[in-house]
């Protein structure tokens, strides 16, 4: 028989995963939505990971007898159900918990009973909820009650729900499998999850540098496991006889314990990492707000280990093998981060790590593009974003130590070799103090840079005022700027400043600000600039420069761009300062390509 599974909770980060397994597998199948727009973003989804069927849909209403549209008629022929159906979230009421993970169950499984060739039902359960007694279903009210106040909403219905499932399955004669899986973490190749609760908050703090000691000791155990493997691993289950009616704990045994754990993506991250480490029982009796936990999440924090050996067993049965946990681990890291941990959930344009000259580097764009931009101080890849976008193919990344990538302004000129060489001719723009780093690269590798774009080129305009020149005082400065303070000081007001949160963000973290401050001074020290304008006039390919009304030439750079002869342009954007990306995007998109087409 041919397989057709019905997915419930088919938008949620397993779900979604789950389909892409499926579809992988050929099985056809069959999403359970709540309304067309949920289904529309769901289709969009899959296709842009390279789902090649559009799932059929149909609308379920938890909350109607007959659970979907039209019942049970239309889906005679589905073989499999799988429910990743309920709320993952903390701070519910116990009433909302049970009737999402709870109530959602029982009307799932006497839904499953009413189709004729249903070999399985799958369900997603919990590592830490896993393998409750049938039999104490129905429960008490004093169960409840205890339950409920004893785990908290979310992890009592999780309970109560594993419960139910097998009870209500049993006495309908519902073949079922239940998965139990631990603390679901990024695709094992992409990294990618837009699941910010659990382990990624605790990530996020690594990362901001604001995690004051480490949770646990050697022995606190919080496994993970990719979600392309749990997809998968579900996609065998209705296939193998051995797994009816049988639960299957789904993690990683391998999993560092969790200071472990936050200490190897501290370091991957290069931040520091505190050294102070607080036993899970002294954190429970403190308050929630010094330790920034929900008291819901703090049964997490545990010793104990989990029965794999049933999941490992049908695994390797079945051909599949667990991906490495350190790299998991670390690309779910580099996406979270890269992805500003939800704050930019789109995929498009491409946002990731690389790896140049060892300097782990973030960019915003597909690498190989043939634009490359260099962004300038104190701001990141990400106001040059919308420029990438409006240019087409182009690519942005943070220099060494600053904005999201790793590295000091040292490792500049191995990494500018590095990035450069991966490209073939490439349209190279830098804006500010990346002019200086576009420079430097032309000149070193004038074969691979085609065309030098220099946007608002500090050197060949006025110096900045004396107090950028006192690099402390601006480290302070810039380390507790706001964003509409930024706004205000690089484009005299503060409407910018929503572009501006992340740069703020940046440079709070980590050492960012100190190199910031360290190369605005260098920018004002005389015999840089004129190192910078001798390198640019040695330069024998074509350059553009961009610059604002506010923010001109000095007569000395203009003086020096004329001595290129045609191979030099300048493009002036009316209105425009020191900052062309954040107050004029568009006019300064359409300059950069208008010469690169007219040149190309």
């Amino acid at each position: 028989m041919s397989r057709h599974a019905l997915v419930f909770g088919a938008t949620g980060f397993v779900g979604r995963h789950l389909i892409l397994a499926l579809d992988r597998a050929g099985v056809r199948v069959i999403v359970a939505t709540r309304d067309s727009g949920s289904g529309a973003r769901l289709g969009a989804w899959l296709a842009e990971h390279g789902c090649g069927t559009v799932p059929a849909d149909v609308r379920v209403d938890f909350d109607a007898p007959a659970l979907t549209e039209g019942g049970a008629v239309g889906l005679e022929d589905v073989t499999e159900i799988y429910n990743c159906a309920g709320a993952y979230r903390f701070g519910m009421m116990a009433e909302e918990a049970r009737h999402a993970n709870v109530d959602s169950v029982r009307a799932i499984v006497s839904f499953a009973a009413r189709l004729p060739r249903l070999r399985r039902l799958v369900h997603v359960s919990g590592y830490r909820v896993g393998g409750q007694d049938p039999a104490t279903v129905p429960w008490s009210d004093d169960l409840v009650r205890r339950a409920y106040q004893r785990l908290g909403p979310y992890e009592a219905s999780k309970v109560e729900s594993d419960a139910v499932l097998q009870a209500t399955a049993d006495r309908l004669g519902v073949p079922w499998s239940i998965v139990n899986p631990s603390s679901v973490i990024g695709d094992s190749t992409s990294g990618e999850s837009d699941q910010q609760l659990g382990l990624a908050s605790s990530l996020k703090e690594i990362w901001r540098g604001s995690l004051a000691a480490l949770p646990g000791n050697a022995r606190t155990f919080v496994p993970v496991v990719p979600v392309d493997h749990l997809a998968r691993f579900m996609t065998l289950l209705p296939e193998d006889p051995a797994a009816a009616r049988a639960a299957f704990w789904i993690l990683d045994d391998d999993t560092p314990p969790l200071p472990e754990l936050l200490s190897l993506v501290g370091r991957h991250y290069q931040v520091e990492v505190p050294r102070l480490r607080v036993p899970v029982s002294l954190i429970r009796r403190l308050p929630a707000a010094l330790t920034r936990s929900d008291p819901e999440t703090l049964t997490f924090l545990s010793a104990d280990r989990y029965p794999t050996g049933p999941a490992r067993a049908l695994a390797e049965r079945h051909g599949l093998a667990l991906p490495g946990t350190t790299e998991s681990i670390l690309r779910w890291a580099d996406h979270l981060a890269a992805h500003r941990f939800g704050a930019v959930p789109d995929r498009r344009p491409v946002r990731r790590f690389t790896r140049h000259a060892g300097v782990r580097t973030f960019g915003i764009g597909e690498p190989g593009a043939p634009t490359l931009v260099l962004p300038g101080l104190p701001v990141n890849a990400d106001t040059w974003a919308p420029v990438a976008v409006a240019l087409g193919h182009a690519r942005v990344v943070d220099l060494p130590g600053l904005g999201l990538s790793a590295g000091r302004p040292r490792d500049l000129r191995a990494w500018l070799s590095a990035l450069v060489a991966e490209n073939g001719r490439v349209h190279l723009v830098g804006h500010s103090i990346g002019a200086a780093a576009a420079v430097e690269a032309a000149l070193a590798h004038p074969d691979r840079v085609g065309q030098l774009t220099l946007v608002s080129p500090f050197f060949l305009q006025a110096r900045a005022g004396l107090a950028t020149r006192v690099a402390p005082l601006t480290r302070l400065y810039l380390r507790r700027a706001r964003p509409a303070a930024l706004s205000r000081l690089l484009t005299g007001d503060a409407a910018h400043a929503g572009r501006l949160d992340s740069s703020a963000e940046d440079l709070r973290r980590g050492r960012v600000a100190a190199h910031a401050a360290r190369l605005l001074s260098a920018a004002g020290r005389p015999r840089w600039r004129g190192e910078l304008g001798a390198k640019l006039a040695r330069y024998q390919g074509r350059v553009h420069v961009i610059v604002g009304t506010e923010d001109p030439l000095t007569g000395q750079g203009r003086a020096l761009l004329d001595t290129l002869g045609a191979r030099a342009r300048v493009t002036t954007i009316k209105g425009a300062g020191h900052h062309p990306q954040l107050t004029h995007a568009e006019e300064l998109a359409e300059a950069i390509q208008e010469v690169a087409l007219t040149r190309g």
